[in-house]
């Protein structure tokens, strides 16, 4: 398919990089396509950034059928744009458009109108350390109809933010809360996709959190409320002995993370034992009374690497590392970060540089 082009006629002032932030400044242009029954997906193109015309009766305002991604864009020393695995969340978005059935995307043709919107858009990269272009792919149910089906017409839709750290505190350790209250997913349901009912479904338990003083939540397992799943919207991991563990996802209620694998690829390659497997609060609480809990960090494309300085749970401090970064977990940052800045290279074949 071709995609058609609407150059805008009102280009935006752009932010200084002090004042990005996280999700607050958007592009120039955004990329839109239609499904419709019958015909499939049709008329891509790139237009200016602007309010969408939605029908009050779109299946998506009442039924939640709608998915996203999010990956990002970075400038190298040379001043080159380069993408880190793209071709994972896109392919992870097909997984979570399957699960809430939305037609299936041409993963080919997604990352070239990926790549074609940044081109568009280059200009809006920032270049200054701890900045990125982050990429928030999207579809969502369109149709007007109340009853409780599938939608027979959907948009896709990538939008551009050019943001800074995602954390105020940048990579300083945080303080979570351990959620045994709330509940973010359970297995058979759409815990390992990005759709938007599983952010929806967490926001109190943040909400309670921030409250109380803390970053973010660690969410527990729906049926126990014993076994960690994830920190936050981020995957979890433990440095436990000379072992890096991080919770078994095979079950269906913890989001498969294309930075989780990553640190995973890292952390083998540098020797280091890797085991994937429930873990239960308990055991970090044995495990921290015994001094062989070293370490504590989510990962995700957001921050990359957030470590982890202090839990909470049942009235319970439990103090990680004396509240500093791990060695591991700065190590894992600092080689991600390398990589995806073009600063280091790339063993694993990661990174699609824009043309």
């Amino acid at each position: 398919m071709e995609i058609r082009f609407e150059q805008t006629q009102n280009p935006k002032a752009k932010p200084e990089a002090n004042e990005l932030g996280f999700g607050a400044y958007f592009t120039d242009h955004m990329f839109v396509m239609d499904y419709t029954e019958g015909k499939g997906w049709h008329d891509p193109a790139i237009v200016p950034y602007g309010p969408l015309e939605l029908d009050p009766a779109a299946l998506v305002l009442h039924y939640g059928q709608a998915v996203f991604e999010g990956l990002k864009a970075f400038r190298n020393p040379s001043g080159r744009i380069l993408l880190f695995r793209p071709d994972q969340n896109i392919k992870r978005l097909n997984r979570s458009d399957e699960r809430v059935c939305i037609p299936a995307l041409d993963e080919d043709f997604v990352l070239q109108a990926l790549i074609k919107l940044i081109q568009v858009d280059a200009d809006w990269v920032p270049s200054a350390p701890c900045t990125s272009l982050y990429i928030r792919p999207f579809t969502f149910a369109t149709e007007p109809h109340l009853g409780v089906r599938p939608s027979k017409t959907y948009k896709f839709m990538i939008i551009l933010s050019p943001v800074g750290s995602y954390y105020a505190c940048g990579l300083a350790p945080t303080k979570i809360f351990i959620e045994d209250e709330y509940v973010r997913a359970v297995r058979g349901g759409i815990g390992f996709t990005k759709a938007t009912a599983n952010y929806a479904a967490s926001l109190k338990a943040q909400e309670k959190a921030h409250e109380l003083g803390y970053a973010q939540v660690m969410w527990l397992d729906g049926i126990e409320r014993r076994y960690v799943e994830e920190i936050g919207t981020s995957n979890a991991f433990f440095m436990i002995g000379d072992k890096l563990v991080t919770p078994d996802p095979s079950g269906g209620s913890i989001l498969c993370g294309v930075t989780r694998d990553s640190v995973i690829q890292l952390a083998k390659s540098w020797g280091i034992e890797v085991e994937e497997r429930n873990i239960s609060i308990h055991e970090l609480l044995d495990a921290h009374a015994d001094g062989s809990l070293k370490e504590a960090f989510a990962s995700g494309t957001a921050a990359v690497i957030s470590p982890v300085g202090e839990f909470s749970w049942a009235g319970r401090n439990i103090v990680v590392n004396n509240g500093e970064i791990g060695p591991v977990a700065q190590r894992l940052y600092d080689a991600l970060v390398a990589i995806q800045t073009g600063k280091a290279p790339d063993p694993f074949g990661w990174i699609v540089e824009v043309p």
